[in-house]
């Protein structure tokens, strides 16, 4: 059985994918014992939205500028007769053996996804397509077969820095909050992105938002806290809806509440919508406007890990930086040092906005340089200048 899906991230909704979507829903209906329609959110090629992949045992082709009456040829062709339509819609392929071809396939290739891991392959909402990719795993291993020091440690041995724009190493950071003893700490996601033309933490919510769930939990095991927010701007409406699905299905699976898996740790989290100020991507300035103040920064020391969320200790990373923790966990973290510089590793997503030929989402190693990202990846500037 085939199994279509119709990109429906913020870009692809953008750019028509809904009557996209609803159209191959009437053809998947007619032909039920040959096809399953599903969605996902963005796999990075806003450029070429609204895209359609055609999925069977052995490979995949995805369709760009796909348009209903497209949709129907697609469908027809590749999906009733195993014909696949060889014309400048068909973006990228990956074969049986691995490799892949199409005009976009450079985009792609020269890519290493990480945080962008299931973004663009995964259903967001549908917690069961997260655990088949391996969800959750990581967080079975913490709970069960490591202590809260050798997680903090593993994290520190990643070398794993904020990814908000600071890049204070992310490890240290937690170790902070860990030592500090309080009745009550909170693990909170800044989601607050303000910056123009940034849509990376977006992308990542609307695409897989149990990574962040679970990076966050993680940490939250890791520094002893029981509860958390993520901020998140009222902006972003498609991110919220699927973190609030992410939210009720992780409880009802157990990864959320009390005595998660049997383990007796508690943690549960809430999502604070953000009302637009720029400065609320401050990180003491985005307490305040939690506990329902101004949002204003605060004069430091003390730090978050001391005094942070209603004078607690806080630990504060934003999306970007939680979605790494599952992967570095799950994968040991000499092999996420190896992407990346030595005191830099990891890689690093970047959004592609304005006048450049692919604009879009892209993750890199660390080190790579601007002219490959724009040139290489990024196609190069509009009309050759």
């Amino acid at each position: 059985m085939k199994k279509i899906v119709v990109g429906m991230g913020t870009c692809g909704l953008s750019a028509g994918a809904r009557p996209v979507l609803e159209r191959l829903r009437e053809l998947a209906d007619e032909n039920p014992d040959i096809c399953q329609l599903t969605i996902s959110g963005c796999i990075g090629m806003c450029y070429r939205e609204p895209l359609v992949e055609i999925r069977d045992a052995e490979s995949r082709a995805f369709y760009g500028g796909v348009t209903p009456e497209s949709a129907e040829k697609i469908f027809e062709n590749h999906v009733l007769n195993n014909e696949r339509i060889e014309d400048d819609n068909l973006v990228y392929i990956i074969e049986p053996d691995g490799s892949t071809s199409g005009s976009e396939a450079d985009f792609l290739d020269l890519q290493e996804r990480i945080v962008l891991r299931n973004c663009g392959t995964i259903n967001p909402e549908s917690i069961s397509d997260y655990e088949k990719s391996g969800g959750y795993e990581s967080l079975n291993k913490v709970l069960f077969k490591m202590s809260p020091e050798e997680i903090i440690q593993e994290v520190k041995n990643s070398g794993l820095r904020g990814r908000g724009g600071a890049g204070f190493p992310t490890g240290l950071k937690w170790s902070f909050a860990a030592l500090n003893e309080a009745d009550r700490k909170y693990v909170v996601c800044n989601a607050d992105e303000g910056d123009p033309g940034a849509f990376m933490d977006r992308s990542v919510l609307e695409g897989d938002p149990h990574s962040v769930l679970e990076g966050m939990i993680i940490c939250a095991r890791a520094i002893g806290a029981n509860f958390g927010y993520i901020y998140c701007r009222a902006e972003y409406p498609l991110a919220i809806h699927r973190l609030e699905i992410a939210l009720s299905e992780a409880r009802e699976k157990g990864y959320l509440g009390e005595d998660i898996l049997g383990s007796g740790f508690d943690f549960d989290v809430k999502i604070k919508q953000g009302a637009g100020a720029f400065v609320c991507g401050e990180e003491t300035a985005l307490f305040a406007s939690i506990e329902g103040e101004r949002g204003m920064p605060r004069i430091r020391p003390p730090f978050p890990a001391e005094k942070g969320l209603w004078q607690k200790p806080t630990n504060n990373n934003n999306v970007e930086t939680y979605a790494n923790i599952p992967w570095i966990i799950m994968n040991g973290a000499d092999t996420y040092a190896a992407f990346g510089t030595e005191k830099s590793p990891g890689t690093k997503v970047f959004a592609l906005a304005g006048k450049v030929v692919h604009g879009g989402l892209a993750e890199v190693s660390m080190g790579t340089t601007i002219n490959e990202l724009v040139f290489s990846i990024g196609g190069g500037i509009k009309d050759g200048r």
